[in-house]
């Protein structure tokens, strides 16, 4: 297993091992294909299909071919491997029904699996469930409140769950979309009833302003830095309403990898201790291509946070 820092783009992560030896899945013979069938959004397929990645992978006898959602997949083929991320409900049946007469292709991932990390309530909940601490440290995840409608009631909410502010606001679903990553940041009580449910309630951690994302295919995991939100008192509160609005603060663009920031908020989650955690949420999720958004408690060198999980990350 490899764990390091040294990764171009998200997208890359997954492509090159999806195309290259550390997935476990045994590279063909130079006389045989890997055929992998792929059904992605034309904005995927852009970001994912890049040009370095197909050279490499028709080196190594892989061959992507698109999948077309407008003829039954099973007239289509054969595939090796079915690549996806797709979210209507008519897809996800007609891969289930799929993979159920065609056992032998390796579904990345199964869609009833894919489905855990759709709603922000239930995505973090097999890491609670972890408990995972050893001689590097411990995993934990925020404290968190779910407010499904009544915004004006989210105030008596926060204080008979015993929250803390402030809180960063995230919508529940998570569907694909922009929108679906934008945060919010509510710091004073009068301005949570300004919120928009439905939507996960979480206690903001100080973190030095990093956050790791954790790539897993299979059992490799490659880790990158990206700049997160700053901690919460390097904030200018004067002039607001109490919130601070975001877009998705951890893509690509965002890289902190060459930045020059404290070495003991940038050094990288020991591996060992991202071993066992990708290992457990492997077993756990069911999944294959996913990743995780950890940050480190500031001031507390071995205490992580998991704060988000994601399918085939884009």
């Amino acid at each position: 297993m490899r764990v390091h820092g040294e990764v171009s783009d998200d997208e890359t992560v997954a492509g090159a091992a999806v195309a290259g030896e550390p997935v476990p899945l045994s590279p063909p013979p130079a006389q045989q294909r890997l055929v992998v069938g792929y059904a992605l959004t034309k904005k995927k397929v852009k970001s994912f299909l890049q040009p370095k990645l197909l050279a490499l992978a028709r080196k190594k006898g892989i061959h992507f071919v698109s999948i077309d959602e407008t003829r039954p997949l099973f007239e289509q083929g054969p595939f090796d491997i079915i690549l996806h991320k797709l979210t209507s409900k008519e897809w996800q049946q007609v891969l289930e029904d799929y993979r159920e007469e065609h056992p032998e292709v390796t579904v990345l991932d199964p869609p009833n699996a894919i489905q855990h990390l759709h709603n922000r309530q239930s995505m973090l909940q097999e890491v609670a469930d972890l408990n995972l601490s050893n001689g590097y440290g411990e995993v934990c995840t925020p404290r968190q409140l779910v407010i499904m409608k009544d915004p004006s009631s989210i105030p008596d909410a926060v204080i008979k769950a015993g929250l803390t502010l402030p809180l960063v606001a995230k919508p529940l679903v998570v569907d694909g979309t922009s929108k679906s990553h934008e945060l919010s940041l509510a710091y004073v009580e009068a301005s949570l009833p300004l919120l928009d449910p439905p939507l996960v309630l979480q206690e903001f951690v100080n973190h030095g302003g990093i956050l790791f994302k954790v790539y897993i295919v299979g059992e490799t995991i490659q880790v990158v830095r990206r700049f997160s939100l700053p901690d919460f008192n390097t904030y200018d509160l004067g002039n607001n309403d109490g919130i601070f609005r975001f877009p998705r603060v951890s893509c690509a663009t965002n890289n902190a990898e060459d930045a020059d920031v404290d070495p003991c908020i940038a050094e990288l989650p020991p591996k060992p201790l991202l071993e066992k955690l990708g290992k457990e949420l492997r077993r756990r999720l069911g999944l294959r291509l996913f990743n995780i958004d950890m940050i480190r408690e500031h001031g507390r060198k071995d205490r992580y946070y998991v704060i988000d999980i994601n399918y085939f990350p884009a």
